[in-house]
């Protein structure tokens, strides 16, 4: 069965960084494109970023350009996000998906996702 599960999540200082990771099971990450999306409190779901099949990385939020790096781990079949000098306003659930090959910046062209984490960045 696939699954998804992410990890990593909680409360960060302003300028702090926290590091998400999303564990596949039932399947190889290594097919796949993996996307990061998150979704803050009355805000649609949004593209943060998203690893091809050829470890390209893809920005869908300009905001994160700089602060934020995807990485896969295809030994332990786990994709992570680092996030670095945090702010509020990327505070959000923040979820993993996949979908074959190619990245899209469109959730809805996500099958699979996670159960979702919290990234809360506040003093």
């Amino acid at each position: 069965q696939l699954q998804l599960v992410e990890s990593g999540g909680g409360l960060a200082q302003p300028g702090g960084s926290l590091r998400l990771s999303c564990a596949a099971s039932g399947f190889t990450l290594a097919y796949y494109a993996i996307g990061w999306f998150r979704q803050a409190p009355g805000k649609e779901r949004e593209g943060v970023l998203c690893i091809s099949v050829t470890d390209g990385s893809i920005y869908y939020a300009d905001s994160v350009k700089g602060r934020f790096t995807i990485s896969k781990d295809n030994a332990k079949n786990t994709v992570n996000l680092q996030m670095n000098s945090l702010k509020p306003e990327d505070t959000a659930i923040y979820y993993c998906a996949v979908r074959p090959i190619l990245c899209d910046y469109r959730p809805g062209f996500f099958a699979s996702w996670g159960q979702g984490t919290q990234v809360t960045v506040s003093s």
